[in-house]
């Protein structure tokens, strides 16, 4: 027997194993058989024995192939998860929010419209955003939207979660992502127009207008081609706008004349804050012009006859002619340094203010809410309420301006800007104020504008 006779009998369990189907026919004998196999699959051809030598066996087994269409339905039946999302519509009704979403459940329909807090989706205002999961056949897994903004710091959102046939809503507070953004504007034809064109909210504008009131007039001095650079705060949730926050810093050109303002926050409180100009000057009045918002000057700083005494002499501060029970506020920050009944002055306050400067009011009818002496109080603060006590014909507020404890025209005085920054707040705002400026750079300020004198 030549060597290809001694190969054949492994080249035929080869071919004999290659076309088994479900039924396979192995014939083995001894180890030398599968050693031979193992080294064949390496390309290495052994000795054989004599076929006549060799004791054949025969086994049958059966094979189990994978039920590829019990594996397909099952893959089929899989609870698959989707999650949509959608903007809230004018007029939107629940059911048709629900379509868009791909909910199919009516009783999720059912829990929404009766429960108290769950509800509340129905009335959201159209732009709010909605997410929902959903199951393959548009069963809700669960439901969150935001709801309508308040004033504070924090949306509240309602999440609703299934658990099996029962539902839960639960509404709280979620906090607020706040972005600095930057916008820049040219003045075609008015402010707000502006403002618009540069996609800048309307809070945004009006206060633009209030930082650059006092050296603008934004009805008859503005000029075509006027621009403005502006870094305000937004706040946002899960990727929705929520609201504006205040600017950080402006830059309005007006004809030719640069004015700049930036916020900021003093440590310990003891303003609260304010805008300031980038070298440092605050662009707070120290002192507000009246301590009443809406009166009529009854009597001025000036020589009179006495109302109540008839005799000729000074009057030491302005009279405002008001309504009983009209709010007084503070006329700048300070610390209450005299509250009670002073005579001839009735109900009086006195307020001891920054430097040499005080105020007083008189005649009140009633105190501030738990004002008492040692208090500090704020610019605008209500310190009382406009009455007819003490020496006095009728309703009004006798208001003095007093620097060094003597009575001075608050009408002819020059107002000073508030108490100015310490040696160390000025260092921290310096620092803020560059990087305001820095900001302004990006937004295309130009180096060689004029800057006014403030």
């Amino acid at each position: 027997m030549n060597s290809l006779d001694k190969i054949l009998p492994f080249a035929a369990i080869g071919k004999s194993l290659a076309s088994t189907s479900r039924k396979t026919r192995i014939v083995a004998s001894s180890a030398l058989v599968l050693t031979a196999l193992a080294f064949g699959a390496a390309g290495v051809v052994p000795i054989a024995p004599e076929i006549g030598s060799i004791s054949a066996t025969q086994i049958n087994q059966t094979l189990g192939l994978p039920d590829l269409a019990a594996q397909i339905s099952a893959i089929e039946q899989t609870q698959q998860q989707f999650i949509r999302e959608e903007n809230i519509r004018p007029g939107d009704t629940l059911a048709a929010l629900l379509q868009r979403l791909g909910v199919q459940d009516e009783a999720a329909s059912e829990f929404i419209r009766t429960h108290a807090s769950a509800r509340r989706i129905m009335h959201l205002k159209p732009g709010k955003r909605v997410q929902v999961q959903t199951s393959g056949d548009g069963t809700l897994r669960w439901l969150t939207a935001s709801l309508n903004e308040s004033s504070s710091m924090t949306l509240d959102t309602v999440t609703i979660q299934r658990d099996g046939d029962n539902f839960t809503a639960v509404q709280a507070a979620a906090s607020l992502e706040k972005r600095v953004e930057m916008h820049s504007g040219v003045i075609r034809s008015s402010l707000f127009a502006a403002t618009d064109a540069a996609q800048i909210p309307d809070s945004v504008a009006k206060q633009i207008i209030d930082m650059f009131s006092t050296d603008i007039d934004f009805a008859s001095d503005l000029k075509r081609g006027d621009r403005f650079n502006v870094v305000y705060e937004t706040f946002w949730q899960n990727g929705e706008f929520v609201r504006a926050g205040r600017i950080l810093a402006g830059e309005f050109v007006n004809g030719g004349e640069a004015f700049r303002s930036v916020w900021f926050d003093e440590p310990g409180g003891r303003q609260g804050g304010g805008y300031y100009s980038f070298d440092g000057k605050s662009l707070k009045k120290a002192f507000l012009k009246s301590p009443l918002e809406f009166s009529r000057i009854s009597s001025g700083f000036s020589m009179r006859m006495h109302p109540i005494s008839g005799q000729w002499k000074r009057h030491k501060g302005v009279d405002f002619a008001a309504t009983s029970g009209t709010p007084i506020r503070s006329v700048g920050d300070g610390v209450v340094e005299f509250v009670g009944d002073q005579g001839g002055y009735g109900n009086v306050v006195v307020i001891k203010h920054w430097s040499n400067y005080s105020t007083a009011y008189a005649h009140m009818s009633r105190f501030g809410s738990g004002l008492r002496k040692g208090m500090k109080v704020s610019q605008g603060d209500v310190i009382g309420y406009v009455g007819s006590t003490g020496w006095s014909t009728g309703p009004h507020l006798h208001y003095e301006f007093r620097v060094n404890n003597q009575p001075r025209d608050p009408l002819a005085m020059n107002i000073p800007n508030a108490q100015p920054l310490s040696a160390a707040e000025r260092q921290r705002f310096h620092g803020i104020a560059s990087e305001m400026l820095h900001r302004f750079a990006l937004l295309g300020s130009s180096k060689d504008i004029k800057l006014a004198s403030r």
